[in-house]
């Protein structure tokens, strides 16, 4: 069960992080449109520790904003994050139904999106934690075809191979297997964040401070 709880901490520790970097992002800009003063409440609520309040804000934005795969995304995240701590079966169906709602609705305006596949990943590791003798064979293998996607997708990308390589080690740990061989990608992903730049305001940029945490604590 490594893999999973790594995923436990990564969310609480990196995507709230992400919370604040977004909330204060282009904060100087003049005259913001209506979708920017949303997207900043949505995370600023999400920073405050509301992230149900954040999450009916994001989902108020895709619904005006249709054609725009992020306030989806974000509302599958937080319906994920969330998922990790609820023991009630009932609870936590709907909300991991919810966040594939809206991953599938995400997916439909930006198909073969590497954020969305690993967040997909991610859904998958949910329920896994919930009760790994019941989904833990089928998820398990559907999550490490979805970051070789992901990864294929965007071979260059840090928060990918982060991602991807994180799930690997906790494989390895779990079966009592060596992590060394995915230490060189923690690196290379280091490396790549040094330069990376988001495609733009409110895209993911969670992944530095974690990847170098991982490096610190199991790459010595």
């Amino acid at each position: 069960m490594q893999n999973v709880l790594t995923y436990f901490t990564i969310f609480f520790t990196v995507l709230v992080m992400q919370a604040q970097n977004d909330t204060t992002a282009s904060i100087a800009d003049a005259g913001p449109t209506k979708y920017q003063q949303g997207m900043r409440k949505a995370f600023q609520l999400w920073q405050e520790n509301k992230s149900w309040e954040a999450a009916n804000v994001f989902e108020r934005i895709a619904t005006a904003e249709p054609d725009n795969w992020l306030p989806p995304y974000y509302v599958a995240q937080i319906n994920v994050i969330n998922s990790f701590t609820e023991k009630d079966g009932t609870k936590l169906k709907a909300q991991l139904d919810k966040a594939q709602d809206f991953i599938n609705d995400a997916t439909a305006i930006s198909k073969d999106n590497p954020d969305l596949l690993v967040l997909q990943a991610q859904l998958y590791t949910a329920w896994i934690v919930f009760d790994g003798q019941q989904y833990g064979m089928t998820y398990s293998a559907k999550a490490s075809e979805l970051y070789n996607k992901a990864l294929a997708l965007a071979p260059d990308n840090p928060r990918i191979i982060l991602a991807k390589a994180e799930w690997d080690m906790g494989g390895a740990k779990y079966f009592g297997q060596s992590i060394e061989p995915y230490c060189k990608d923690i690196q290379r992903a280091i490396d790549l964040f040094a330069t990376f730049k988001p495609a733009g305001e409110f895209y993911p940029t969670y992944g530095e401070e974690r990847a170098k945490q991982i490096q610190a604590e199991s790459c010595k």
